[in-house]
């Protein structure tokens, strides 16, 4: 295609924009939410395994509080690298790479005989996991139709609970059939490496990220072939091009500019949220089956218990993804947020079983709908040259929260039970909540390219 016929970027994401959703958006959704659901069956499944792992190998509290809390240290160093890469080599390499990463760690963890071994490839498995996330739901975005663009990625986070679910189903008939249970709740984790090579080879580059690295007449064919898709037969839609400001390029200037005047509100805010989420939502998820066996229940209780609990986040994404598109992505992610502090009060305090069941499918639908909600705004606030880097550093700064969570929850424990850990979860939502009001929300709004 000669240069003087190449449309511009603005016109290319005027195209995107403007695109009924089409049979090639419902692939890459599901292709995307698929390695989501595998992320979080991974993340679920290590809940389980520590309650099993507690009573099989006798550990401490806090020896399993590091086994869950060293795959959150390289979530965080995976989620800041994973978005640095993605604005530097593409999205879906990115994406394809750390699903090879972690399926293959979390196979691996099928074979060891100690904690040393384990808390090695724990680490691994978070490296991976951590740089996919943000990657993934950033990649999604810059395809979406803005009219539905905050729809689909609550959809796409709405894999999590079909992975956790998983998980959940993993952990309640698996992994107490035998005393190796836990080694093929492992070895079901390795899917992900095969899943991997299908990525890579099946699901496009991001045209907007073409587009900004100056590859317009590959991103030009991506758009066309949704076009044709849909039935759209019609030259480039030329929109003005907004006022034209220089944008980072390199490592530096990219984090420098997270902080200049026009982002550093946003930046702050958006820094909070995910740390109170993500040691609210950790601290409570990733302990709840221990803590009930605590409370008196027997293993395989305790992980039925939870399992019903977990069947609440689909409902909870469901209705986030609604009212993403009518009432915008602050108040809904703000309400979901109030919503969850008040519903961790009372599962903290909870005493019967109904009580106990009911308080904990309050406190996954509200969490998991916030989560839908949070994943839906951070990549829309920064412009494409800066998204995979935003979004991934805002990623890996709250999981330093998920970090100290898993270590802290034993000691909240001992110092006052149940119902002072829940208060404090519930106090790290409600923090998460006011925060949210200094985000921007670009609902129906075009993403900004620059």
């Amino acid at each position: 295609m000669p240069s003087e016929d190449l449309p511009s970027r603005a016109s290319l994401a005027a195209r995107l924009d403007d695109l009924p959703f089409t049979r090639r958006h419902l692939r890459l959704l599901s292709g995307s939410g698929v390695g989501w659901a595998l992320d979080a069956m991974d993340v679920g499944l290590i809940s389980f395994i520590l309650a099993a792992l507690t009573q099989q190998w006798d550990l401490t509290k806090g020896e399993a509080g590091w086994i869950a809390s060293v795959g959150f240290i390289g979530m965080a160093l995976g989620a800041t690298l994973g978005g640095l890469l993605a604005d530097r080599f593409g999205r879906r390499q990115v994406f394809a790479l750390t699903l090879l990463i972690y399926g293959v760690a979390t196979g691996a963890s099928a074979l060891v005989g100690g904690i040393a071994a384990l808390l090695v490839l724990r680490f691994l498995v978070g490296l991976g996991l951590g740089a996919e996330l943000p990657v993934a739901s950033t990649y999604v975005s810059e395809f979406a139709p803005a009219r539905i663009r905050g729809r689909l990625i609550v959809i796409l986070e709405a894999f999590w609970a079909v992975g956790w679910t998983a998980a959940a189903l993993i952990g309640f008939f698996v992994i107490p059939a035998s005393d190796d249970g836990w080694r093929w709740a492992f070895a079901l984790g390795a899917i992900p490496a095969v899943y991997a090579l299908i990525v890579r080879w099946g699901l496009p580059e991001s045209p907007r990220w073409l587009a900004s690295r100056g590859r317009v007449a590959e991103a030009e064919r991506i758009v066309s072939a949704f076009e044709v898709d849909a039935g759209v037969l019609r030259g480039p839609a030329i929109r003005k091009e907004p006022p034209s400001r220089a944008m980072a390029v390199t490592v530096r200037a990219r984090l420098a500019t997270l902080w200049n005047a026009e982002f550093h509100v946003r930046t702050l805010c958006l820094w909070a949220v995910w740390l109170c989420v993500n040691f609210a939502y950790y601290g409570a998820f990733i302990w709840i089956p221990s803590i009930l066996v605590d409370a008196g229940f027997d293993l395989v209780r305790s992980f039925g218990f939870t399992l019903i609990i977990t069947l609440a986040q689909l409902p909870g994404y469901a209705v986030a993804a609604w009212l993403i598109e009518v009432w915008g992505r602050r108040s809904t992610l703000s309400v979901f947020l109030v919503g969850a502090a008040v519903s961790a009060v009372f599962f903290g305090t909870a005493t019967t079983e109904p009580a106990i069941i009911g308080a904990g499918m309050a406190l996954s639908f509200f969490t998991l709908g916030a989560w839908g909600a949070l994943y839906a705004v951070t990549p829309e606030i920064y412009p494409t040259s800066l998204r995979g880097t935003g979004a991934g550093w805002a990623a890996g700064i709250g999981r330093i929260a998920s970090i100290i969570a898993p270590l802290a929850v034993p000691v909240l424990l001992i110092a006052g039970g149940a119902p002072l850990l829940f208060v404090i979860f519930g106090a790290c939502f409600l923090v998460a909540a006011a925060a949210a009001w200094g985000l921007t929300d670009r609902r129906g709004m075009t993403l900004d390219d620059r």
